[in-house]
């Protein structure tokens, strides 16, 4: 019985370990095909979700971007800010954002002020 017990509470730690997930936040250059595809380039801010996995955040900015995460309580704050803005071509900036069991919101702030994402994509 004990065996039983034992091994029981060891499956339970390992499925626990499995599904805990950690809040990370990272600007990628090589976006997958599949995710590429429903990148709109007109629009400003977007959100593609990898299945569960996590998120793709699209912002498109004809300057330089500098990124900074926030959290209170549940919620994730991204704050995206322009420096060095030009009259050149919108660049595309994409970020993967994976969180953790705490966060319920993301709020993304661009510039100081907060913006909704313009289209949010669920694959």
């Amino acid at each position: 019985m004990k065996i039983i017990f034992r091994w029981s509470i060891l499956v339970i730690f390992i499925l626990c370990g499995c599904n805990s997930s950690k809040l990370s936040f990272s600007e990628i250059d090589n976006v997958p095909d599949h995710m590429q595809e429903n990148v709109d380039s007109n629009l400003k801010l977007q959100q593609i979700t990898d299945g569960e996995k996590g998120y793709y955040i699209v912002f498109h900015s004809s300057g330089e971007v500098e990124t900074d995460l926030d959290t209170q309580g549940g919620t994730l704050t991204i704050k995206l800010n322009e420096t060095n803005l030009q009259d050149a071509a919108v660049q595309q900036n994409v970020y993967y954002l994976t969180t953790d069991a705490e966060t319920d919101t993301i709020d993304v702030h661009v510039n100081g002020e907060s913006t909704a994402f313009e289209e949010i994509v669920i694959q």
